[in-house]
């Protein structure tokens, strides 16, 4: 069997006195869609800070393509491959959409930046339309396409999306996830950190459910979407 693309083993991580992350342990394969499901507050953002750098674990591991990243720094973390779009969108108002999109591939991906930048307005076509235009004119779920496509521009190996459908409207939704699908159908390893769990759920093929820093349920999405535990938490069922 292959090594994972991730491999997480008894992480923590938290910030000052308190610790957030409490030995979370999970695996991501090449290719694969992964779900992580929690609430506000569970820790789901201080997990993907830390994957990519943004906090320093405290105690367990993380290994990213063969090769240890526990203490890596940021750069190097994107230069291997691990790319996180973070929740809130965090565009640059003030720059063109073709801008935002070009610094995506500044730390990696910059020698294929034209075929990668066309490759991502075949997957965003309303990017292409708007590529004059200041990032910050944007709506809403124009500036998630960007902030994902400028993620796409470093040419990720795995994509870290963090709350994607955070302030759509229900139909913006379903098309940003039919979007997602279509991305990891074209490759790269896929990590949805969300709220929603049916969505995530339903393209992914594993999920990781996050609760108080720890793991609480985890499986297949077939599995975890007919558990009573899940379906009584999160869909009121």
């Amino acid at each position: 069997m292959a090594e994972p693309l991730l491999s997480v083993t008894g992480l923590e991580a938290g910030y000052g006195p308190v610790t957030v992350l409490r030995g979370l342990s999970m695996t991501v394969a090449a290719g694969e869609i992964v779900a992580v499901l929690g609430s506000n507050g569970v820790g789901k953002s201080t997990l993907n800070n830390t994957l990519s750098g943004l906090v320093r674990a405290r105690a367990g591991s993380i290994q990213f393509d063969g090769a240890a990243i526990t203490t890596a720094d940021p750069a190097a973390i994107v230069a291997a491959g691990l790319i996180h779009v973070p929740e809130g969108r965090r565009v640059f108002p003030n720059l063109s959409v073709r801008e935002n999109l070009i610094l995506g591939s500044y730390r990696r991906g910059r020698s294929s930046r034209s075929q990668t930048l066309d490759r991502v307005v075949t997957i965003f076509p309303r990017l292409k339309e708007r590529f004059g235009q200041y990032a910050g004119t944007l709506s809403g779920g124009e500036q998630q396409m960007l902030a994902i496509g400028r993620g796409l521009m470093a040419e990720p190996k795995l994509l870290i999306l963090d709350e994607p459908s955070l302030g759509l409207s229900p139909l913006l939704v379903e098309e940003m996830f039919a979007l997602i699908a279509g991305i990891a159908a074209a490759g790269p390893a896929v990590v949805i950190v969300e709220q929603n769990v049916v969505q995530s759920l339903s393209l992914a093929s594993r999920g990781y459910v996050l609760e108080q820093g720890v793991f609480a349920l985890t499986g297949s999405a077939t599995d975890l979407l007919a558990d009573p535990r899940l379906r009584a938490t999160y869909l009121g069922l």
